[in-house]
């Protein structure tokens, strides 16, 4: 079992930015593959950014390219997602994702583990 706890999100204004958290319990937190989705009000959830065991595989969805950054810190069993720049139509739930089996791929895959989910609000 894995249990993800998101953190991070709030109210932040068009052009500005925020880092998300995700504290994962077990003690192999080091293996797995960490996502990061969300989903917007209406709409389907979406893949936003992914991170292999050891950081030397990272995918990013388009949209978020050259604006957002995913890292992790095995010691603190957390995976970090930098946002900044923010628009408005990055508004949405944002959820980490996992499952505990290594070697999944950063992209093209959803595991099966979820968080509760962090709103994150950008006014225009």
């Amino acid at each position: 079992q894995v249990q993800l706890v998101e953190s991070g999100g709030g109210l932040v204004q068009a052009g500005g930015s925020l880092r998300l958290s995700c504290a994962a319990s077990g003690r192999m937190f080091s293996w797995y593959t960490m996502r990061w989705f969300r989903q917007a009000p209406g709409k389907e959830r979406e893949f936003v950014a992914g991170i292999s065991w050891n950081g030397g595989s990272i995918a990013y969805a388009e949209s978020m390219k050259g604006r957002f950054t995913i890292s992790r810190d095995n010691a603190k069993n957390t995976v970090y997602l930098q946002m900044n720049s923010l628009k408005p139509e990055d508004t949405a739930v944002y959820y980490c994702n996992t499952d505990p089996t290594q070697f999944r791929p950063v992209s093209g895959w959803v595991g099966d583990y979820w968080g509760q989910g962090t709103q994150v609000t950008v006014s225009s």
